[in-house]
């Protein structure tokens, strides 16, 4: 049918098991998505409002339909792969309003095996030049009652970190938001999970329970004039994303997110370098009795400095001592005050001189800074970082995700790059894919993880094993691992010098391979780590991968993770609070034979949850091992050739 008459439009993904249709009514379009026949999405409807402008998506017809086959194909610095090679087929829908002032849009729709995307472009057009958009009606119509795992927010400010609520889409509570990613598992085992792709210039999207749909919730501006977005036309909105899969490793390898993304807008990359650093503020900085005046000085420094170099660690964190941070600051409370300055250090401290020294050892430095206390300064303190030989930085205390903090983020990444500067940012949205895009991007937290074991007892295995199945479906997930202080429950304080950890040391070991970071922390001290059982393989394990498998994964039970750098092979396992025994198939290996060397919780793991058993041996691919985990135990393994 000639374009201006149809009504309906279908796209199939490459392997033809993903189906979305879209119609058109009087009202809305909707639309709708199967898997292998079982409808996930049903009848869903597509509006957007704005400021001094009538609603679109009413009265709209089909003005031109294209679809097209593409490849994705390209390299990752950092990631779970480091190239991807992804099919997809795309639909390109220009709808256009009937009535005055006849408006167009375009909905943009791609399809692979494993999920689908859509977003919205708005070209410029005669009487339509600029946008201010408030708000972005995206309904997610879930087929069914299924099963959702997700992060619950009180509002829109927000560092992203919580426990997760796991309830039946008909028990969740009404007009609430929904952090993304946000697991959904059907009946018969389908798995679906919702997030966005691509957020450059654009508000971050929440989902919320309202009139019986999941609909999408743009963050807004600050300045209270209720947009969310505004921008020159022609725009983009994010690709809202949808992971799908009968099986729930999938989503967990899928390189959707990425694929979506912009190309690497970097130029020369020969200066980004992923690796593991320390990180002394969650330890208490804690120094021997013998060393000289330890505090914000060349002395502190060179203790951290010199155990990277013999550990073999790329990088030591300067953060803070005494809880005020490295850099002169008239705040309180690590907030910056009128005169934060981050290019001057506080007296006592010579950062050209740590730089120095570290590089002599073969050791980067990173810093501590607070966003607010830097983005003021960000070329002045760009510059001088790179000065002194700074390779990169954590950017803390964001917590926020509308249009403007968007925005900044992409600044300081950009301006980062021309100053051979990596970034971690705190206190921040879920990653979109834009390490691609800009890959000294190395990891985000946005997760209630490890630093917490300072001030509560909140971080337990069940909810560590919450973070592949939700958080890191969107990518990097940024924990404070290396703690080597593990005790039964029983035993667990509270103590912000040495924290304690629940879990056993192998489970320690096995989020190293179970999460994705470009930039591992090793945040325990250095007499905590060397000489103790477990810290070989901390010091072995890779930040960046060649390939990524999911071997096995039960969401709230256990997870078990294959990953790939060069011909090694690393795998971690998780475990909740149950005693398990598992086994992993080693058919993925190549038709060698291979050395393993295995970290496996002790059989008195219950009770000295830091004991654990360390074996080597030979094995060929048709080999199945057989795992015992602990309660809140874990599993980590090292194969070679």
């Amino acid at each position: 049918m000639p374009a201006w008459a149809q009504k309906t439009a279908r796209l199939f993904s490459p392997d033809k098991r993903l189906v979305y249709d879209l119609r058109l009514t009087d009202s809305f379009p909707v639309y709708s998505v199967t898997y292998k026949g079982i409808p996930l999405i049903v009848s869903s409807s597509l509006s957007l409002s704005f400021k001094d402008q009538r609603d679109l998506g009413a009265k709209m017809k089909l003005a031109d339909v294209a679809i097209r086959e593409g490849v994705e194909d390209y390299s990752l610095l950092t990631g779970k792969t480091s190239h991807v090679r992804d099919g997809y087929r795309e639909m390109i829908l220009t709808l256009k309003e009937t009535i005055a002032p006849f408006r167009r849009i375009k909905l943009i729709v791609r399809a692979f095996d494993d999920g689908l995307a859509f977003r919205y472009e708005f070209p410029q057009q005669e009487g339509w030049t600029s946008l201010q958009l408030t708000g972005e009606h995206t309904r997610f119509r879930l087929a069914g009652d299924p099963r959702i795992k997700a992060l619950l927010l009180p509002n829109f400010t927000s560092s992203h970190e919580g426990e997760y609520t796991t309830t039946s889409w008909n028990s969740l509570k009404a007009d609430t938001l929904m952090d993304m990613p946000a697991l959904f598992e059907f009946p018969g085992h389908y798995y679906m999970a919702i997030t966005e792709a691509a957020l450059l210039d654009y508000a971050g999207m929440y989902l919320e329970k309202h009139d019986h749909d999941l609909t999408g919730r743009l963050s807004p501006l600050p300045d209270g004039s209720g947009l969310c977005v505004r921008a020159d036309l022609p725009h983009y909105s994010p690709w809202r994303v949808l992971l799908i899969s009968d099986r729930v490793g999938a989503l967990i390898e899928s390189n959707i997110i990425t694929d979506l993304s912009p190309p690497c807008r970097i130029g020369d990359t020969s200066w980004i370098r992923p690796g593991k650093t320390t990180f002394p503020w969650w330890n208490g900085n804690v120094v021997p009795d013998t060393l000289d005046a330890p505090g914000n000085n060349f002395a502190t420094a060179q203790y951290y400095i010199d155990f990277c170099a013999r550990a073999g660690l790329q990088y030591h964190s300067v953060v803070e001592y005494g809880l005020h941070e490295w850099y002169v600051n008239d705040g309180a409370g690590f907030m910056p005050g009128p005169h934060a300055d981050p290019t001057h250090a506080v007296p006592g401290l010579d950062m050209q001189q740590v730089c120095d020294y570290a590089h002599r050892k073969g050791v980067g430095i990173r810093v501590w800074v607070h966003w607010a206390a830097l983005y003021p300064r960000l070329d002045s303190a760009f510059a001088q970082f790179e000065r002194w030989g700074i390779n990169g930085m954590m950017v803390d205390f964001m917590d926020r995700d509308d249009q403007q903090m968007v925005n900044i983020q992409t600044e300081i990444l950009e301006k980062a790059a021309r100053h051979h500067l990596h970034i971690q940012f705190h206190g921040a949205y879920k990653p979109t894919g834009l390490s691609r895009t800009y890959p000294n991007e190395f990891t985000r937290e946005g997760t209630l993880n490890y630093e917490v074991n300072k001030w509560a007892k909140r971080i337990t295995p069940d909810h560590d094993l919450n973070m592949p199945f939700t958080r890191l479906l969107a990518g990097a997930t940024d924990y404070h691992l290396g703690g080597f202080r593990a005790v039964p429950d029983s035993l667990f304080r509270v103590q912000y010098t040495r924290p304690l950890m629940l879990g056993t040391r192998c489970h320690m070991l096995g989020m190293y391979v179970v999460l994705e970071s470009a930039l591992a922390m090793v945040c325990d001290y250095p007499d905590a780590y060397e000489g103790q059982p477990g810290f070989e393989f901390i010091q072995q394990v890779p930040t960046v991968w060649d390939e990524t498998k999911v071997i096995d994964a039960v969401v709230d039970k256990y997870i078990i993770i294959a990953r790939r750098k060069g011909e090694e092979w690393f795998i971690g396992a998780i475990n909740d609070h149950e005693a398990r025994e598992v086994t992993i198939p080693l058919s993925f290996l190549g038709p060698h034979t291979y050395t393993l060397v295995t970290w496996s919780d002790a059989y008195d793991a219950p009770v000295n949850p830091n004991h654990l058993e360390t074996r080597t041996q030979q094995l060929s691919p048709q080999y199945n091992m057989t795992i015992k985990m602990a309660p809140g135990g874990g599993f980590a393994a090292h194969i070679h050739r």
